[in-house]
């Protein structure tokens, strides 16, 4: 059952994607000028549709190369959309210019995968706080450096770290600052592009019980974007799976873990690594390579790797539908 099957509380869904498209142009060579080779472009994402609940983490995994960073930068506006809609709490995201923009982005933070990149080097800990918490006018001018305290005191760092710069911390400490930053603008949803995956296994669970703190303590909206499994399965609420710019399947992330229904889904689970001693050895995830964005198969995109195919699938994209109880999948073989 879903953690949020709750007759007399509903879940409510605070973002909501529909066929949200993605691509990249590619230059074109000297060679493709001469053959007159027409422009080609990488089809991030290929109609991504889904529902992020309040209060809840939608864990997002999949290979490298199928679109997940693209789909958490279109959502913060990092990246503009070509098609598609994209609702937060009733605003359409993709339509929104100036002021309401900025109001949006103070609402939606994203948190990146290295701090360091992220982080003025010239401005200490303090004044990246005290920035951010006086550009959208949060405190009044004498209260700013209290709320500085209290932004380290919740990400646990000693209040004397505000006089220092970034490279003074390590990766796990540069994190906890980057995600104070986030957190002075009071944000209601949190975007995590693989905030763990830089860091050493030891400080990755101190990061992700900070998350799961946090997220209780200040009620927060989570999208976790991650490849390791074993990490979504500990924070998420749900998962959605994707391949190739699509999601392939989306569910509570018990259902996901135990009766996965997508090929993919399956092969992906089975290759994670496990503290099983039975176990000898990791299984390869899936057989053959990842097919090019700027080549994608016809019909399924998965189907020259599944060891399932059907005519049908060589032919005609599966819909993301609701195959059991909050579990969609997108696929063929279900179908028949």
């Amino acid at each position: 059952m879903s953690a949020y099957a709750d007759p007399i509380n509903p879940p409510v869904d605070l973002l909501t994607i529909e066929d949200l498209r993605k691509s990249f142009p590619v230059n074109r060579s000297p060679i493709d000028w001469m053959r007159r080779r027409p422009a080609r472009a990488v089809r991030a994402l290929n109609g991504i549709s889904l529902q992020v609940r309040k209060g809840e983490t939608l864990g997002v995994v999949g290979e490298s190369g199928c679109g997940k960073s693209t789909l958490a930068r279109c959502i913060v506006r990092l990246y503009a959309a070509d098609t598609g809609k994209v609702t937060f709490a009733g605003l359409d995201v993709l339509g929104l210019t100036g002021s309401n923009l900025r109001a949006y982005h103070r609402r939606v933070q994203m948190v990146f995968q290295d701090p360091f990149n992220s982080l003025n080097p010239r401005m200490s800990v303090g004044a990246t706080l005290r920035e951010a918490i006086l550009v959208h006018k949060l405190r009044p001018k004498h209260a700013v450096d209290a709320r500085v305290a209290e932004l380290l005191d919740l990400v646990g760092l000693p209040r004397d770290a505000a006089g220092r710069l970034p490279h003074e911390f390590s990766g796990g400490q540069r994190q906890r600052v980057a995600i104070a930053r986030c957190l002075a603008l009071e944000p209601e949803c949190l975007v995590a592009d693989e905030l763990v995956s830089a860091l050493d296994v030891s400080v990755q669970a101190q990061i992700i019980n900070l998350l799961l703190q946090l997220q209780e303590q200040l009620h927060l909206t989570v999208i976790f974007v991650a490849h390791d499994l074993r990490l979504v399965r500990h924070i998420s609420h749900r998962v959605a799976v994707m391949y190739l710019g699509s999601v392939v399947e989306l569910a509570d992330t018990e259902d996901i873990f135990q009766q996965p229904q997508h090929p993919y889904t399956q092969a992906l689970i089975a290759a994670a690594p496990t503290l099983d001693p039975t176990r000898k050895s990791v299984v390869e995830a899936v057989h053959g390579e990842l097919p090019s964005p700027l080549d994608l198969p016809t019909g399924c995109p998965f189907h020259p790797r599944c060891p399932f195919t059907m005519d049908r699938c060589r032919t005609e994209k599966p819909q993301l539908k609701l195959r059991a109880d909050n579990h969609f999948t997108a696929c063929h073989l279900i179908d028949d």
